[in-house]
């Protein structure tokens, strides 16, 4: 049995409440029976390694109040929204005969003779924690979920789990799955990427296929442009605006070649 030293506090005062937490006490109450509540104060030092265990909301403790036994069981804990540290704790007594829902926390063994998990399997587990209906002197610290054998694609159930005596799972209309031996998971690789350079030099990177020309510019608009139109086609009026000048010496000589032979008509 887990034994827990704790004191009677005299006062429920917002006062005594912060100077014990200050003095490193954490604050308690433990309630239920036939007795009435009652305030008491623990050593944080005592708890805080209890509380960061897995199992510690499953455990009975004896808690010795100034030399009174009770048993007793953690329900609740109230944190610091701030530190995250624990500021308080609710305590249920515990009667004979009386029977509580608890969520006892799953542990795994034998994995290393899963066959499945050998072959590149993944255990998935869907329930780490099982709410089961227990006797208050019977409480399992955790349920044990064996590998052994397990091959790919097969269900672990609550049916394959051996529980202690007059302990059953508070859900009887189904047997449910507590982890699978999944498949492996094949990664996919995503598509090479190829570098675009720009005509100002900035270079882009784009998927393959992107030869159909899609740019960004320094202002971020992307500018397409097919192969083709590299070479852009050039409107009648265009082409006189961009012509070459030996084409413009030869319009000019025959324009002059006319002029001149106008004069000498007139002469004759």
């Amino acid at each position: 049995m887990n034994v827990l030293k704790a004191t009677k506090r005299t006062s429920a005062s917002t006062g005594q409440v912060n100077k014990l937490r200050s003095d490193g006490f954490i604050p308690a109450v433990l309630y239920g029976g036939e007795k009435n509540n009652l305030n008491i104060s623990l050593k944080k030092l005592h708890l805080q390694n209890l509380i960061k265990t897995e199992t510690f909301m499953s455990k009975v403790f004896n808690l010795d109040i100034d030399g009174n036994a009770e048993k007793a069981l953690p329900r609740d804990i109230a944190y610091d929204p701030i530190s995250d540290e624990p500021i308080h704790i609710d305590f249920m007594r515990i009667t004979k005969g009386s029977k509580l829902n608890i969520e006892i926390p799953v542990k795994f063994i034998n994995s290393d003779k899963s066959p499945g998990l050998k072959k590149g399997g993944v255990l998935n587990i869907v329930r780490r924690k099982v709410e089961l209906k227990c006797p208050a002197e019977n409480i399992p610290n955790e349920i044990v979920v064996d590998l052994d054998n397990t091959e790919i694609n097969s269900s672990l159930k609550i049916s394959s789990v051996k529980l202690p005596e007059n302990v059953v799972p508070t859900i009887l209309d189904r047997d449910f799955v507590i982890a699978t031996v999944a498949s492996p998971t094949i990664l996919v690789e995503p598509e090479k990427t190829e570098e675009v350079v720009a005509e100002d030099g900035a270079v882009t990177e784009g998927v393959e296929g992107a030869a159909e020309g899609t740019v960004v510019t320094e202002e971020g608009k992307e500018k397409t442009a097919k192969p083709s139109d590299d070479k852009a086609k050039v409107s009648p009026g265009d082409k006189e605006k961009t012509a070459k000048p030996s084409d413009n010496k030869a319009k000019a000589a025959s324009e002059n070649k006319g002029k001149f032979a106008n004069k000498e008509t007139k002469k004759k």
